[in-house]
C-alpha cells in the first residue's frame, strides 16, 4: 500500500533533547535503508492524495512528543499488562496507538534484550497492518506511512518505514495470512533491529538502526485496520507464540521502573500519578 509516483518519503523528524546530561554511551548503529528495492506504487491499495496532504500537514504542525516519566499507576498497568485488547469488523482506516508505551525512553533496560507483542488475525477482509509509531501520529494513516513509524501490511507483505509510498518487499518466507495466523512485532534495543515473527518463527530482520539513539523516544505499538477485520493483541498476557518471546529479556513490563541514571538501590523514586501528570499535562 502507499501513495502516487509523485510522492517523496517525509523528512525525518528528531526529537530534542531536553534531558539532563549523562554518561555517554558506545555510538548506536547508524540508520541505513533497508536494502530491497522501494516501490513508488502499493500493491493493491492507494491512499488519496488529499490524505497524504493532510498527513503532511499533521506532521509539521505537531511536533514529536518528546519521551516522559510515567505515572505510577500507568508503570502498574504495564505491569499488570493491562493492554490486550480485541479489534471489531469495521471500515476506513484508522491505526490503533496503544496509550501505554513499548518502550519508554527514559527508563534503564540493563539485562533486557528488547520489546515484542503479537496480533491473532482472526479475520481479514481489507487490510491489517501493525507495527511501531512515536505520538503524535496520523490517526487515519497506517503504521509505516509517516514520521517515526514501521509497518507491515499484510494484504501485499511489503514492509514501510516513513515511505508514504508502496513500501519493499519483506520476505519470501511470508506470502499470505490465513484465519488464525499470529503476527509479531519486536524490537531489539542494542541495534535498533526491528523485525516480525510469523506463527511463532521469527523472520528476517525488517529494519536496522531505528529509534535511536533509544533515549530519544517512547515508542508505542501501532496497529493499523482497514475493511472488516477481526484481531486479538497480545503484549504479554498470555504466552506467547515466540517462544524467545516469553523470557523476562523480551517482556514489556520489564524494563520500566528505573529511570535511565539511576537503577536498583540507588533510589531514584518515581512520581506519584499526581506529580507525573501535572508536569506532562498538555
Amino acid at each position: 500500500m502507499g501513495l502516487s509516483s509523485s510522492r517523496q518519503s517525509l523528512e525525518r523528524q528528531q526529537p530534542s533533547n531536553q534531558r539532563r546530561p549523562h554518561a555517554p554511551d558506545p555510538a548506536p548503529p547508524a540508520w541505513q535503508p533497508a536494502p530491497e528495492a522501494s516501490y513508488t506504487l502499493g500493491l493493491f491499495n492507494e491512499a488519496s492524495d488529499d490524505d497524504w496532504k493532510n498527513a503532511e500537514k499533521f506532521c509539521r504542525t505537531h511536533p514529536p512528543d518528546p519521551p516522559r516519566i510515567l505515572a505510577s499507576d500507568v508503570i502498574d498497568r504495564i505491569r499488570l499488562h493491562d493492554r490486550s485488547s480485541q479489534g471489531k469488523p469495521r471500515t476506513g482506516v484508522s491505526t490503533w496507538k496503544v496509550n501505554l508505551p513499548l518502550m519508554a525512553g527514559l527508563y534503564d533496560i540493563r539485562g533486557k534484550l528488547g520489546i515484542y507483542y503479537e496480533v491473532r488475525v482472526n479475520r481479514m477482509e481489507g487490510v491489517v497492518a501493525l507495527g511501531t509509531a512515536c505520538k503524535p501520529y496520523p490517526s487515519w494513516r497506517m503504521p509505516g506511512w509517516n514520521r517515526l513509524s514501521a509497518g507491515l501490511h499484510l494484504d501485499d507483505m511489503r514492509k514501510f518505514f516513513e515511505d508514504p509510498d508502496g513500501g519493499r518487499d519483506y520476505t519470501p518466507e511470508l506470502s499470505r495470512i490465513s484465519s488464525g495466523d499470529v503476527i509479531g512485532c519486536g524490537y531489539q534495543f542494542a541495534t535498533g533491529v526491528l523485525f516480525f515473527t510469523h506463527n511463532g518463527h521469527r523472520l528476517p530482520n525488517a529494519f536496522t538502526g531505528i529509534y535511536m539513539p533509544r533515549v530519544d523516544y517512547d515508542v508505542y505499538a501501532a496497529i493499523g485496520l482497514d475493511g472488516a477485520n477481526e484481531i486479538d493483541v497480545n503484549f504479554g498476557s498470555s504466552d506467547f507464540c515466540w517462544h524467545d518471546g516469553n523470557d523476562v529479556a523480551w517482556r514489556v513490563d520489564g524494563h520500566v521502573g528505573y529511570m535511565v541514571e539511576s537503577g536498583p538501590g540507588q533510589d531514584e523514586r518515581l512520581p506519584s500519578y499526581s506529580e507525573a501528570t501535572s508536569r506532562f499535562h498538555r
